[in-house]
């Protein structure tokens, strides 16, 4: 099956459950940055990010006898309250396990939906390969946050309501972690129309997906705390999103702390959008790479809007 066929049927089976969110054009980003700046909101997905849709696509492809062994999952927040909402629909309860660290807001929000939490490991990768080893040994099934064909087909989804909504764009930014969803909307995007710059960018304190593209193969880095923690940690070695990542991304873009926050504060006062890390992260590398774009349209993919009160607020106050 091609991958587009493969993210053709992954909008089959979730759209009855998830959100075509909005695209909107931002006068005041596109003011400052001379190219026409469009914002795609999954922001305002349901679970408050473009998990549901990954984690979706994976659980409604469960067989009965898949569910009644069980699910387990790894992630930092965004991801296990998609699989808790997605376990949810389905019938199951997941089990999701957190690293040391992950925010309270988020772990919170996962507990609410519905799953058991488990915390492990200080790094992503490190939560992820307990999580894979859990479920080997159990024989429950593991949803993957990234590395699984039907969860990047999920994300790939975004890439079918772009073209619908804004057939015409010439680019589009979007936050990288562990490759999923760049994979996904790259992959189908490039499919039909190649001549879509896709920009990824990525926190200079967690660059594990640029920095192994430019070597060539995945690397084993140590990753900083960076306000975008959903796009935080390392990478699994075989990985089905590496090869999207390395031929239809066309640049990547690390883009400090200070960036970040400014892109939050960005992100409120010209569209008065309340966004996570990683959406502050892709708006400030909008911003740094539109002239590039005099003129055409560039679409800015806000992956979540799921950030703590306080950090929020200390954001806004310059602290």
């Amino acid at each position: 099956m091609t991958f587009v066929n493969r993210v053709l049927a992954a909008e089959r089976r979730i759209r009855p459950h998830v959100r075509e969110t909005p695209l909107i054009e931002s006068p005041g980003l596109s003011a400052r940055s001379g190219a026409r700046i469009w914002l795609k909101l999954e922001n305002l997905q349901i679970t408050g990010s473009f998990k549901l849709r990954g984690a979706l696509s994976k659980v409604l492809t469960l067989t009965d006898a898949e569910k009644a062994r069980g699910v387990v999952t790894a992630s930092t927040g965004n991801h296990g309250a998609a699989t808790a909402y997605a376990g949810r629909i389905a019938g199951i309860v997941p089990t999701v396990f957190v690293p040391r660290g992950a925010a309270p807001s988020k772990v919170e929000r996962i507990k609410l939906l519905g799953a058991r939490v488990e915390v492990h490991g200080d790094d992503s990768a490190v939560t992820e390969r307990h999580a894979r080893e859990v479920a080997h040994r159990t024989g429950q099934v593991f949803v993957s946050p990234y590395n699984d064909w039907d969860v990047m087909a999920g994300q790939g989804t975004i890439g079918a309501e772009l073209l619908r909504q804004c057939p015409d764009l010439d680019a589009v930014v979007i936050a990288v972690g562990g490759g999923g969803l760049i994979g996904g909307i790259a992959g189908y995007l490039k499919a039909g129309r190649p001549s879509i710059d896709v920009i990824g960018c990525q926190p200079v304190n967690s660059a594990v997906m640029a920095k192994s593209v430019e070597a060539g193969t995945i690397l084993d880095l140590p990753s900083l705390p960076t306000l975008s923690d959903g796009t935080a940690g390392g990478v699994e070695d075989d990985t089905i999103t590496f090869e999207y990542c390395r031929t239809a991304v066309d640049r990547y873009d690390l883009v400090d702390e200070a960036a970040i926050e400014e892109g939050l504060r960005t992100a409120f006062h010209e569209e008065r959008l309340v966004v996570e890390g990683a959406a502050g992260l892709a708006i400030a590398s909008a911003l740094r790479v539109a002239p590039s774009y005099a003129g055409r349209r560039v679409v800015v993919v806000l992956c979540g809007g799921n950030i703590g009160a306080d950090a929020w607020c200390g954001i806004m106050q310059g602290r």
